[in-house]
């Protein structure tokens, strides 16, 4: 049964085609800076929003129109692995990403739930062999069953917080069993509403002990997937404790989490946080936990997570520019598309021709961002910018060789002072050039 029309796999078509189901800009087998795009980019699917995602949102029901949603219990469930791996084979993407309750339904124990996972899972696996697509990683949703109201790892209370890691546990366990490439952690309800009520040293303990459980037992039973940390602002709680990627970086070096954890930075959590896309790149690159990309992007106009599909060339430029400078580009993470069509695209095929978007937009972002790091485009202008600290007091202070009695002996020769212009409506124009010209 085909979920998406029948739709034949999506072929680089280049772009002057006007066909809606070809790719414009990602070829596949393109070569840039000695890798393929294929490698350089490593796109994934998020489960949850194309395949249990509804359209709904707070001011009416889901309008999504989807063949498998006639099934219900684990027959839906399974209806949404074939759906899953038919998309895989549309768009030619070799990875998947999932939540354990996006894959299966919670029952009315946990023995039950984990049944249902490892029936699902074993489902997943038959299917993963059989086509050759892989799980780039997997997590466990402790934030939608009102157990967790008060967080996962950071609740008040110890039974939940006991759930929350015999969930995590299992969703170890599957990840080993599926070779998952990567395992997330991200902070649903980890953080608060309110510190009338609240022990933040407490909370912040517990959650640091239990990423220290986790990662204990995955060297345990040999899961050697890299551990990512996904960093948010808000939603759904009013603050959360990985804020961004520089706070996030400030508690795992705290309790001595760092050499375990790399970043799955996000475009709309960075936005939601103040920042662009690619300060969070750039900060997660300069400390070396770069480790995996969420690829969206929010409206500007509005101020929750949207978790649109990422359109926007400027935005895909540079972050494709960070992750090229890089050590080993995205290594063991990916572009995964946490995105979801508009409640008003709710016809199955509208997920196809988003994730095409997306991709494309990828794609030329990587080719604008290479050819700016082989032209030096921007490192140039760096170097000049920056060119008084290569020569004279200059050097002296970047060697370390200045103290303040030295910097004060040279402040006191009174010579002249002068700047130069930053130019960057002049870089913009740059920019813009390599956008339209690459």
């Amino acid at each position: 049964m085909s979920y998406f029309g029948n739709v034949a796999p999506i072929k680089f078509e280049g772009k002057q085609s006007t066909n809606p189901l070809a790719f414009k800009f990602y070829n596949p087998n393109e070569v840039i800076l000695g890798k393929t795009m294929r490698e350089h980019l490593r796109f994934a699917v998020a489960y949850w929003h194309a395949f249990t995602g509804s359209g709904s949102d707070p001011f009416g029901s889901g309008t999504a129109i989807r063949d498998w949603d006639k099934f219900s219990g684990m027959d839906l469930a399974k209806a949404r692995v074939d759906a899953c791996f038919e998309l895989l084979n549309i768009l030619d993407v070799d990875y998947f990403c999932f939540h354990d309750r996006d894959i299966a339904p919670e029952g009315d124990t946990l023995q039950e739930t984990n049944k249902n996972l490892d029936e699902i899972v074993a489902y997943i696996k038959e299917n993963m062999k059989s086509s050759g697509k892989k799980l780039l990683w997997n997590t466990a949703n402790m934030f939608t069953n009102p157990r967790f109201v008060h967080g996962a790892a950071t609740t008040n209370n110890a039974e939940v917080y006991a759930y929350a890691a015999a969930q995590v546990k299992k969703a170890l366990e599957h990840g080993k069993e599926l070779g998952s490439e990567n395992y997330v952690f991200w902070g649903g309800r980890e953080g608060y509403e309110t510190l009338l009520n609240t022990d933040m040293g407490l909370e912040l303990d517990n959650l640091a002990r239990f990423l220290h459980m986790a990662v204990d037992y995955a060297k345990e039973i040999g899961f050697d997937a890299q551990f990512l940390i996904e960093p948010k602002p808000k939603e759904p709680t009013k603050h959360q404790y990985d804020f961004d990627a520089a706070t996030t970086l400030s508690f795992l070096q705290k309790y001595n989490l760092l050499p375990h954890f790399k970043l799955n930075i996000e475009a709309n959590h960075a936005t939601l946080a103040g920042h662009t896309f690619e300060h969070e790149l750039r900060v997660s690159r300069l400390n070396g936990v770069l480790g995996s990309i969420d690829a969206n992007q929010g409206d500007m106009l509005l101020g929750w997570d949207t978790d649109e599909f990422p359109t926007d060339l400027y935005s895909t430029t540079l972050a494709m520019y960070e992750i090229l400078q890089n050590e080993g580009g995205i290594g063991r993470g990916g572009v995964n598309f946490d995105a979801k069509v508009r409640r008003t695209s709710f016809e199955a095929i509208d997920v196809v021709y988003a994730h095409i978007a997306g991709m494309d937009a990828f794609a030329r972002g990587l080719q604008v961002a290479a050819k700016l790091l082989e032209d030096r485009v921007l490192e140039n202008i760096i170097d000049d910018r920056y060119a008084s600290f290569k020569s004279g007091i200059g050097a002296d202070i970047v060697s370390g060789k200045a103290s303040f009695k030295t910097l004060e002996a040279y402040a006191l020769q009174n010579n002249p002072i002068v700047n130069k212009s930053g130019r960057l409506e002049n870089i913009k124009g740059i920019v813009n050039q390599y956008l339209i010209n690459v």
